[in-house]
């Protein structure tokens, strides 16, 4: 048996963390679109108003930055969001070649919905989960993203 068969005979998907990874992400967004369909709302979206959470106004490379997207994917978003009235843009005041993207009083109100299914969400998701632990478990995922 060559070293790789040996290898490929070791390996057992569910000792795999990107599998896990995979499908908790896979589920998350299942459960998220399916909650999420009451509101009007679709999971890119929902990112983004989330995104808008912390600042008045972000840049669309920042929100494609903390969504991990692509630019011209996150700008398609927006220019969707724009049209139902959930976000503004308008040019950076101090770098007029900027777009920077807000919320509307639409956009404010669909995100509080929005996070309101989230929580519940999340409260579903780590039930039984201790502080610490979910503490832990964003540690150790941020720095494995960091790390690639």
């Amino acid at each position: 048996m060559t070293e790789a068969t040996q290898a490929d005979a070791r390996f057992h998907r569910v000792e795999w963390p990107f599998y896990w990874i995979v499908r908790v992400t896979g589920r998350y967004f299942q459960s998220m679109e399916s909650a999420l369909d009451r509101i009007g709302l679709d999971v890119p979206s929902y990112r983004v108003l989330m995104t808008l959470y912390e600042d008045s106004y972000v840049s669309v490379s920042a929100i494609a930055d903390a969504c991990v997207i692509k630019l011209n994917t996150a700008t398609r978003i927006i220019q969707r969001m724009k049209q139902d009235g959930l976000v503004a843009t308008r040019p950076n005041p101090s770098d007029r070649r900027v777009t920077e993207v807000g919320l509307t009083a639409k956009g404010e109100a669909q995100r509080h919905e929005a996070w309101s299914i989230a929580e519940s969400v999340l409260a579903q998701a780590f039930a039984g989960v201790s502080d610490a632990e979910r503490r832990n478990l964003n540690r150790l995922l941020a720095g494995v993203y960091d790390r690639l």
